[in-house]
């Protein structure tokens, strides 16, 4: 059985690492489905988007949502004719490409076409944005690349973007999908490679590292106790982007 290493404690989730291999840390988790960075993420009638207008905040405090003066304060932005979903708010990760303008949803990390994981703030573990991991869903076998995108609360751990509960066979409505428990991530900190990058990229990329840790078999190892399904694993060879 592996030797873990206690890192740190959020919720019930214990934070591991190998006793031996510090190349990652790990845990299990709920998934909680994050809409941010999608460009049918907000709209301002609060039913059209994907999620709940407050989850991106309120009048005054917009944390979410790109607005008029850079600042929380501001008034949202909404998307215009040129942009891919007009009369959408914009939509912000913390990820972002910095080449494009603030307001610019193609700026921020598509919640609903690209793989990404979340992390607590103040988290410290040297993990940085862009670092890429590996999210398992132990009762089917199976797993998929991801990239460290968005911050979340200090005190809350185990979210990802839609495209990423799609891929794991989740719900993946930010409304009422996600699971409550069960789910396991697999950080591997200082392994950016800047951004933007394809989704094949993150999957080639992630693929290298989870295969150098030890994999999926190493995964059993270090969650003795997950549900793990019967039977042979699922093969996910990540092709060159």
């Amino acid at each position: 059985m592996a030797q873990l290493k206690l890192l740190k404690r959020i919720g019930y989730s214990d934070i591991n690492t190998l006793q031996d291999d510090d190349s990652a840390f790990f845990y299990e988790a709920g998934f909680m489905i994050d809409a941010d960075g999608a460009y049918h993420a907000y709209h301002p009638d609060n039913r059209s988007g994907l999620d709940y207008l407050g989850n991106a905040g309120k009048p005054g405090n917009w944390w979410a949502l790109v607005t008029d003066n850079g600042k929380p304060s501001g008034n949202p932005i909404i998307q215009s004719k040129s942009d891919p979903a007009p009369g959408f708010y914009i939509s912000t990760t913390s990820l972002e490409d910095t080449s494009k303008d603030a307001d610019d949803p193609r700026r921020y990390v598509d919640a609903e076409s690209v793989n990404f994981f979340v992390l607590p703030g103040k988290l410290g573990l040297g993990a940085k944005l862009g670092d890429f991991g590996v999210v398992i869903r132990p009762d089917q076998n199976d797993y998929d690349y991801a990239i460290y995108a968005d911050v979340g609360p200090a005190n809350k751990i185990g979210e990802g973007s839609i495209a990423l509960a799609a891929a794991l066979g989740l719900p993946s409505s930010p409304k009422n999908g996600g699971a409550g428990h069960g789910i396991i991530c697999i950080v591997f900190p200082g392994s950016q490679q800047g951004w933007p990058l394809s989704q094949a990229q993150i999957d080639q990329y992630g693929a290298a590292l989870f295969a150098k840790w030890g994999g999926l078999e190493k995964a059993k190892d270090c969650f003795p106790g997950a549900a793990w399904m019967q039977g042979a694993p699922v093969v996910k060879i990540a092709t060159p982007g």
